[in-house]
């Protein structure tokens, strides 16, 4: 056996399981607060959904390509692994949504697609009339109710129509979620609307609210930020600095088993845990994995968690990056692309005008011109048994309806994310919460991700780092552990 102890009066060796963006800002949180950390990924690469790519040379995103700047989680990650000077906010932050059949500029004054104003609304011509009138009728009804939970969607279309929903809420939450706004949990995806409205018992007295509540804030630099060379740069510079603090990194390494060792008279107790490769006896476990693979592991220590996890659904997506050449797209509108509504029955779900939105990628090669769509999202994703040409070809067609592009690329890549964005539903954040209880009972255990706290890389880097302060708190100085089998 290779005996690796914990340094004398150090905070324990934790297992950190899985290597996404959650699982590297929890263990740089772990070696920060004195942990030794091991970190095991089960695929080959590191990252989960941030993924830094290439298309004809230059460099692109091919997960997840911005970060909310104005929530601090990930900036200060980012700043704290040296890309402080990579950090750069889109050039161009207007966009448009399809809709009635053509491209139209994205509306102002809304919170997630929720218009406070209808007569904000009227020159986009988004919304017909009778649309912005339904939004106006609301000063009719009775006061507003959304209970411990509500459906984003079904609210909405009660409050002020279906139109709004269909046209609005819908493509923008499906940016985030790759979900159905007539499932996805007000609670819990737009919690500031949720209490406003259960504050004021109006929906668009609710949005105004929120409105207000952001003006008042200090305002300080870009809502969204991204990073020179692709918002996958992060988990590598992380990773780096983790292995640079003494972490260990292992990829290839899926986790098979978590047992528990008893604590003993000469023992506190911890968790063995079991790899292709062997064994790991540690002081503590951080499962920063999917619902599905946290439910395996979690089976048989906590089987009402596992159960919880167990009923957690997920969405699929492709993004379909293509390279053109600059002069062939020289009628492309302004911005940074456009969302197209389900309801509209168009393949596409959104556009992302990527040479438009960051500098970075348009000074790659001023001769190519990068772009990209995606595919796919709750209860809508037939299409991704698709090839991937297929896939390129919806994606073209679309893109010449909508602004006339019919050049052919030089190059394209589809990324498939199968299960990428777990979903929502009204009561959510009570299933997790019952997953958080059980857990809790498991010492030296702790979850985090995208399922329990958040979506965006912000809520997944603050969920790490939220996990790793917990054990961190129960972790004695000098826990024993680490032993290899």
């Amino acid at each position: 056996m290779d005996q690796q102890r914990t340094p004398a009066g150090g905070a324990g060796h934790v297992a950190v399981i899985g290597g996404g963006i959650s699982g590297l800002a929890a263990a740089h949180r772990l070696l920060a607060g004195g942990a030794r950390v091991t970190v095991l990924e089960a695929s080959d690469r590191l990252g989960g959904k941030l993924l830094a790519g290439e298309i004809a040379g230059t460099p692109v995103d091919l997960g997840a390509e911005s970060m909310l700047a104005r929530r601090p989680e990930a900036v200060e990650l980012a700043r704290a692994v040296g890309l402080a000077d990579r950090l750069q906010p889109p050039a161009t932050t207007s966009s448009g949504v399809w809709s009635h059949g053509r491209l139209r500029p994205m509306p102002k004054g809304h919170v997630m697609g929720v218009p406070g104003d209808p007569a904000a609304l009227a020159p986009s011509g988004v919304l017909s009339a009778e649309g912005l009138d339904r939004i106006a009728a609301e000063r009719d009804l009775p006061p507003a109710e959304v209970g411990d939970d509500v459906a984003i969607g079904r609210f909405v279309a009660e409050r002020f129509g279906r139109e709004v929903v269909d046209r609005l809420v819908e493509p923008l939450l499906g940016g985030v979620y790759a979900g159905d706004a007539y499932r996805i949990s007000m609670r819990a995806a737009v919690p500031q609307l949720f209490s406003a409205v259960r504050d004021h018992g109006s929906l668009a007295e609710g949005v105004r609210a929120v409105q207000r509540q952001a003006a008042a804030r200090p305002q300080d630099g870009p809502v969204f930020t991204g990073i020179d060379g692709g918002v996958g740069l992060l988990p590598p510079a992380v990773a780096g600095a983790v292995r640079a603090a003494g972490g260990e990194i292992r990829t290839g390494a899926p986790v098979r088993e978590l047992r528990r060792v008893p604590a003993g008279p000469d023992a506190p107790g911890g968790w063995t845990v079991v790899t292709p490769d062997g064994a790991l006896t540690v002081d503590a476990v951080l499962l920063a994995v999917p619902a599905p693979a946290a439910a395996r592991l979690l089976a048989a220590e906590a089987p009402a968690a596992a159960g919880e996890l167990s009923t957690v659904d997920y969405a699929s997506m492709a993004l379909i990056t293509m390279a053109f050449r600059r002069a062939d797209v020289t009628g492309l509108p302004a911005g940074s692309g456009f969302l197209v509504p389900p309801v509209e029955g168009r393949r596409i779900k959104a556009a992302t005008f990527s040479g438009q939105k960051w500098g970075w990628v348009g000074a790659a090669d001023p001769e190519l011109f990068v772009l990209r769509t995606s595919i796919g999202r709750f209860g809508d994703d037939a299409d991704l048994a698709r090839d991937d040409a297929e896939l390129v070809g919806l994606s073209r067609a679309d893109l010449g309806a909508a602004v006339g592009l019919t050049a052919a690329p030089v190059a394209s890549r589809v990324t498939r994310w199968a299960d990428g964005l777990p979903q929502y539903p009204v009561g959510h954040l009570e299933r997790v919460a019952r997953i958080r209880e059980q857990v809790a009972k498991l010492p030296g255990v702790a979850v985090c991700g995208a399922v329990y706290d958040g979506v965006g890389i912000p809520a997944c880097v603050g969920s790490g780092r939220g996990a790793a302060e917990a054990l961190l708190a129960t972790l004695a100085p000098g826990a024993a552990g680490g032993e290899r089998e």
